[in-house]
């Protein structure tokens, strides 16, 4: 039987390139993926050269067209690299052109892909090719050609475009009908080309004269091609990315598997697309954390690429792991706008919570995994590369220098009568961000954020002990002991300063209050509050006063940020605290939240919204999380997988559900529930149940209407999650209410200029977070 081979065969239809068909070529089909989504068609494609994604957005397809712009995009993996092509009706306004992909004569397929090979010294030429189709004439009036950077820049930036990259943008004839966008890169070596030419009976493209670099097109179908020469990535297919245990996901769950697929690379995990295609060190850590019962470990695997990429960011002088890297074109404009002509990346650190995620995942991995524990010393031993600040330092140096940070950080709060607002963790100096409710308004103005204080110190500081009493870290042989100290304090002591406590007749005046002010056209729900009131734990703390007044019953402390939101699932999942009267007070109200609906609690028909601030009432501040605000009162898929996850751990001390019992009762269901099926996953992490056995059982466990209470919100939220798996593999969604229909799904571009990702990594995690019998 003849192989299958991906070569580019179809660009016969351009003038000059049918010598293309002595390309090399690669064995096998290549990988292909069509995600529609309303506007935004997404095509996906990859082969043994490279990957890009395709998004054309169509305004005729869209829920309002006249705030949609007609325009086809390309994201490469390599540099974070893209061409974006925007285009108007020749005649008309921008909401009346209509275009499309047409699948290839020759293929078959919407896209195919493009290889040219090297010349001389350079890179191969790639890129995808394919067919696009307008409905009536139109003009190119705007192309964006090299990083992703730039492209989001505009269009989430209020248009902003850099006049240096617009001004070495060339359009040329290409051949005797077509033409071509291209530009040069500020590396001088890299060019970006996209070309056009008419296919059947359509008009020549036409350059318009004027300069711009515009072109003019027919009504009809055009041939393009969107290519570029810059060293590739190594991806690792979806049966490199997932274990040996989990290969049956590739059958079962193509369209995540693809994806997962897509944002995988043995350099590094990729944290989402097209928007986002690049390393973003939370993102990647976190999806390691609730993947790894099914991604791939070991020299190669998905698991050593989320660690090694970690590394290798490190901010060498305090340690600080990095939260966005800059490379490609957009490392070389940085460097030149700061005096330095260097190709050279670098790294964006102004985030506080990505540090504690890393030891977490090293403790994860080379302590509780068998694979990870034979790859310690191999892989510890590795001398970083990627920075040029860090090149001669090992993995475990690096990791030694975040790890001092953290107990360096959290010294002071864990010390005798150090447990005070100052001393807990804030953001950093002049930066309204810190974690990842990243947006201006995520932390509502707030300076100390919950998360990273109440779960990531603790959860970071009990990976560090244990690191450290399996060898690591041998210079410090005193943190075997003292982090764990540090840890309890931080475990016990931080969730007072959060506490909000109303009583019943306040939470619903303040319900009624944030319906009235015309915040939800739904129901107030406030009837759902009963005697004991609402408790609750702010998002953030502003951060400017040194004392709280939280332990005073119905007197919310106002340098409380309060909203209700879902990151209680940080403590649940990364923590097994042991203050038994607290734990089963935080568990209580995190179930009362998931069951109780929206704007009483966190629930809609649709999934948990990641804050509520209906407990502001009428306040101005109540305005800060809305439907169109980006960390709103809108639905994240990963929250919700965290959550599940959470829960599923705290359930899981209970004697009686302990990961041997699940494991049976999963043999016993036959691979039933969300994600797999083939049990393969767990919805407690790799290693999480690992921490339970010796320990007492917590009194919740014991304390039957609790515990029936915990495991209802469980459920509630799977049959949430459940209901809405067609867009769980999103990154985020919102919704509007329908007097009839309640909480209907939307997609976020629909009130937002902002484009939510169609495929986000951590999004991905329900191919290993799934039901269990609880």
């Amino acid at each position: 039987m003849a192989v299958m081979l991906s070569a580019v065969w179809l660009f016969s239809v351009l003038p000059g390139y049918g010598a293309l068909a002595q390309a090399v070529a690669c064995s096998g089909s290549p990988s292909r993926l069509h995600i529609p989504d309303q506007q935004y068609d997404n095509y996906f494609l990859s082969d043994c050269h490279s990957s890009a994604h395709v998004v054309v957005t169509n305004p005729l397809a869209a829920a309002n067209p006249a705030q949609a712009v007609a325009r086809l995009l390309v994201a490469w993996p390599a540099g974070n690299s893209g061409a974006a092509a925007f285009f108007s009706p020749e005649n008309g306004t921008a909401s009346t052109l209509g275009l499309h992909l047409e699948n290839s004569t020759s293929s078959g397929e919407a896209l195919d892909p493009v290889y040219e090979p090297a010349q001389g010294n350079g890179n191969p030429r790639v890129g995808v090719a394919g067919q696009v189709h307008f409905d009536s004439p139109a003009v190119l009036t705007l192309s964006i050609l090299g990083s992703i950077r730039n492209i989001r820049d505009y269009t989430e930036g209020g248009g902003v475009l850099n006049n240096d990259i617009q001004n070495a943008i060339q359009a040329t004839k290409y051949g005797n009908s077509g033409a071509t966008v291209s530009r040069m890169w500020f590396d001088n070596t890299t060019t970006t080309w996209l070309d056009f030419a008419p296919s059947d009976a359509s008009d020549p493209v036409q350059i318009v004269p004027g300069g711009g670099a515009r072109l003019r097109f027919g009504n009809g179908t055009y041939s393009f091609r969107a290519s570029f020469n810059y060293p590739q990535l190594q991806q690792l297919s979806p049966e490199q990315v997932l274990n040996n245990a989990s290969q049956g996901l590739v059958a079962q769950n193509q369209d995540q598997t693809t994806s997962l697929s897509f944002l995988s690379y043995k350099e590094k995990l990729l944290a989402g697309t097209w928007r986002f295609l690049t390393y973003f060190g939370r993102d990647t850590l976190i999806t390691a954390l609730l993947m790894q019962p099914v991604l791939s470990e070991g020299q190669g695997g998905a698991m050593e690429a989320v660690i090694s990429a970690a590394l290798e960011r490190i901010n060498q002088t305090d340690g600080t792991v990095c939260h966005e890297e800059v490379i490609g074109d957009f490392a070389t404009l940085t460097n030149l706008e700061n005096g330095v002509a260097s190709n050279a990346p670098s790294c964006d650190y102004k985030m506080i919570d990505t540090d504690y995620y890393l030891p977490i995942v090293m403790k994860n991995y080379f302590v509780d995994s068998d694979t990870g524990r034979r790859r310690a010393s191999d892989f510890l031993a590795t001398k970083a590369s990627f920075l040029p600040g860090n090149a001669g330092l090992t993995y475990l140096e690096l990791a030694q220098r975040t790890a001092e940070k953290i107990m360096r950080l959290a010294a002071p709060f864990a010390a005798p009568g150090g447990q005070t607002v100052d001393n807990l963790m804030h953001l950093n100096p002049g930066v309204p961000v810190g974690e990842w409710r990243d947006s201006n308004n995520g932390l509502g103005g707030g300076r100390i954020p919950f998360d990273v204080n109440t779960a990531l110190m603790p959860a970071a500081l009990r990976a560090i002990a244990a690191l450290s009493r399996a060898g690591f870290f041998s210079t410090h042989p005193d943190w075997k002991d003292a982090a764990d100290r540090y840890a309890q304090v931080w475990e016990d002591e931080t969730l007072q300063f959060f506490r909000v406590s109303l009583t019943q007749a306040d939470a619903r005046n303040l319900l009624n209050d944030y319906v009235s002010s015309g915040a939800f056209a739904g129901p107030s729900n406030a009837a759902n509050i009963t005697r004991d009131g609402v408790v609750f734990y702010g998002l953030a703390l502003r951060g400017d006063t040194t004392t709280t007044t939280s332990n005073q019953p119905n007197q919310p402390d106002a340098n409380i940020i309060r909203a209700m939101h879902t990151d209680d699932s940080f403590r649940h999942f990364l923590l097994n605290t042991t203050d038994q009267a607290q734990l089963s007070a935080f568990l209580s109200q995190t179930a009362d939240h998931i069951l109780a609906p929206f704007p009483a609690g966190l629930a809609t028909s649709v999934g948990l919204v990641v804050a509520n601030p209906a407990y502001y009432g009428a306040d101005p501040a109540a305005a800060l999380w809305t439907t169109s605000d980006y960390h709103g009162t809108v639905v994240w898929s990963w929250p919700q997988a965290m959550m599940a996850a959470g829960l599923g751990r705290q359930l899981g001390r209970c004697r009686d559900e302990r990961p041997g019992r699940r494991q049976e009762q999963q043999q016993r269901r036959d691979g039933q529930g969300h994600g797999n099926g083939n049990g393969s996953g767990t919805s407690s992490g790799k290693g999480k149940g690992d921490d339970d056995h010796g320990e007492e059982e917590p009194a919740f466990c014991r304390d039957k209407p609790l515990r029936e209470k915990v495991r209802a919100a469980y459920h509630r939220l799977w049959d949430l999650i459940e209901a809405n798996a067609a867009q769980s593999s999103e990154e985020m969604w919102t919704w509007r209410w329908d007097a009839q229909s309640g909480f209907v799904a939307v997609p976020f571009s629909d009130v937002s200029s902002t484009e939510s990702d169609v495929r986000q990594l951590w999004s991905l995690a329900f191919l290993a977070v799934r039901r269990e019998d609880l």
